[in-house]
């Protein structure tokens, strides 16, 4: 048996629903062997409110990771969080570097539960370094409006001017996550291909227990193209499978519920409806 192989370039979530622990638990799920090079280490405080704590890995030690993935042919390759501009650089020279055009860009902003940017300059070094780079790209509502340089997008006519302004800026294709943050009665993303906008839709889970869905989300698109799924098929498959993942998130403990990353494949996945628009 020959597995495809998947690569995550982003930050280790110790309390295990997000980042690189999210990304190896749906690699796994979709039958792909998943592969890591760890960014940055986050913490949480159960003393001071689960506060986080972002600790950077030093470049020599990142950049010695993705060479020992990359040397093992590599079919599609993600990003998460990357903490400072340096980082950024080094994952798209990376990226550059291994010819691969299987390429899912999380621009990883905040942590949840935090409201401050990493790194305002991030945001530059991601429109330079990656989005180029992108064959898509999946901010959330707060971090397309970043890349985009306008207010963060409160309707769906919003959110198609931000993912035009997103794919002018080289990522090929963009799907914006709307979820239950949107102003809309379903839980809906936007996706664009540069000529079409898709609209996926479906029912809104009544729940808080959803840490580790936007990276769940694109690791499954991830997996799904390096399974051979095109990229919309990719997409729309992906929100099938986080979608299940938010409708059974569990409580961790007072402070945060992750989502389940193996719900679509032990439970079925929610009806998903896909409309141009």
């Amino acid at each position: 048996m020959t597995l495809k192989k998947t690569l995550t370039i982003a930050g280790s979530d110790t309390s295990g629903g997000a980042g690189i622990a999210a990304d190896l638990k749906t690699f796994q799920e979709h039958g792909t062997y998943g592969m890591t090079a760890i960014t940055v280490i986050v913490t949480m405080d159960p003393d001071n409110n689960w506060s986080h704590g972002v600790y950077s890995l030093p470049v020599d030690v990142l950049k010695a990771q993705i060479k020992t993935a990359l040397s093992t042919g590599i079919d599609a390759i993600k990003t998460g969080m990357l903490s400072t501009e340096e980082i950024i650089k080094i994952a798209g020279n990376a990226i550059s570097e291994s010819g691969l055009s299987h390429v899912v860009i999380d621009p990883v902003m905040v942590c949840k539960g935090e409201d401050e940017v990493l790194n305002p300059g991030n945001v530059d070094a991601m429109i330079e370094f990656l989005l180029p780079k992108a064959e898509i790209v999946t901010p959330n509502l707060f971090e397309a409006g970043q890349l985009a340089g306008t207010k963060t997008p409160k309707t769906i006519e919003d959110m198609k001017a931000v993912a035009e302004k997103i794919h002018s800026l080289g990522a090929r294709n963009v799907v914006i996550k709307g979820g239950k943050q949107l102003k809309h009665d379903k839980a809906v993303d936007l996706f664009y291909d540069g000529k079409t906008f898709t609209l996926l839709e479906t029912e809104k889970t009544d729940t808080t227990y959803n840490h580790g869905a936007g990276c769940t989300f694109a690791a499954a698109i991830t997996a799904n193209l390096a399974n051979g799924l095109g990229v919309k098929e990719s997409v729309f498959e992906a929100k099938k499978f986080v979608s299940a993942a938010i409708a059974n998130g569990w409580k961790l403990n007072e402070y945060v519920g992750p989502v389940m990353h193996g719900a679509k494949n032990r439970f079925g996945a929610p009806e998903i409806t896909a409309t141009e628009i």
